[in-house]
């Protein structure tokens, strides 16, 4: 089981504390766009992940599933291998497509990208992030504080045409080390729809371009309409070996369903 800790604790354990100064636009574009870049891999990146998830009225529900991502061209796959009733349902993203494939009734559905993943209360893009940079505009907030973090807190807004779970984000950047540590997702509308913390993150050095890699370790979702519901994701292993070409492919997902 996961240990469940105060959210502000959990933030602090991220890195120490640092000055920050009011970003402007290129600024904002340039931490953006480092961030984007030290989460992709040159090659391809695999992680065991172990998901708890508590809702209202239902007993806990632990999963655990394997993801796999191709970055050069946006590619990822997630299988889940546990509980029974979930084991070998997979989510693949090809070509800007989300497809659920649900192996009791050998049938593919497409699936929006704000979607529950399986049972649990994550996403695709808790996975595998969408482009910051690219995907949104942007706008500065505050210097603020989070726990005893001085932050950057800056407003995106999803560009038109692009697919996000959200279309609108409230997010907050440590100054120090520019990792992501609370993010806020809002529906047209304006309404609060989730919160998630990333209080451990973690690096692993990518061979084909010599530089680290970071992926967040742990994140802690909560669901903001039903309050009683929320998710805990904690990355047991992370890989940058090369995977098979096919792999990506609904014809592999099948096969491991089976």
């Amino acid at each position: 089981m996961i240990r469940a800790l105060p959210l502000l604790l959990l933030v602090a354990s991220v890195g120490p504390d640092a000055a920050a100064a009011p970003l402007d636009a290129p600024a904002m574009q340039a931490l953006l766009g480092r961030f984007d870049e030290k989460m992709k891999s040159a090659g391809d990146f695999t992680a065991r992940a172990y998901i708890e998830t508590k809702e209202k009225d239902k007993p806990d529900v632990a999963y655990d599933a394997v993801y796999y991502r191709h970055d050069a061209d946006d590619r990822f796959l997630i299988l889940f291998l546990a509980p029974k009733a979930e084991a070998g349902k997979g989510y693949l993203r090809i070509d800007q497509n989300l497809w659920m494939y649900d192996p009791t009734v050998g049938k593919w559905e497409r699936r929006t990208e704000r979607e529950r993943i399986g049972g649990t209360g994550s996403q695709r893009g808790d996975f595998d992030p969408d482009s910051y940079a690219n995907d949104f505009t942007h706008t500065y907030v505050a210097e603020e504080k989070l726990g005893r973090f001085t932050v950057h807190h800056l407003k995106l807004v999803a560009k038109a045409g692009v697919e996000v779970a959200s279309p609108t984000l409230h997010v907050w950047f440590d100054a120090e080390s520019e990792n992501l540590l609370k993010v806020q997702e809002h529906a047209l509308s304006d309404r609060l729809m989730r919160t998630v913390y990333y209080p451990k993150w973690e690096k692993i050095p990518d061979p084909r371009s010599g530089r680290d890699v970071y992926y967040a370790k742990e994140i802690r979702i909560f669901d903001e309409v039903e309050k009683e519901n929320r998710s805990t994701i904690a990355v047991r292993s992370v890989d940058l070996a090369d995977l098979p070409a096919n792999m990506f492919t609904k014809a592999w997902l099948e096969s491991k369903s089976r």
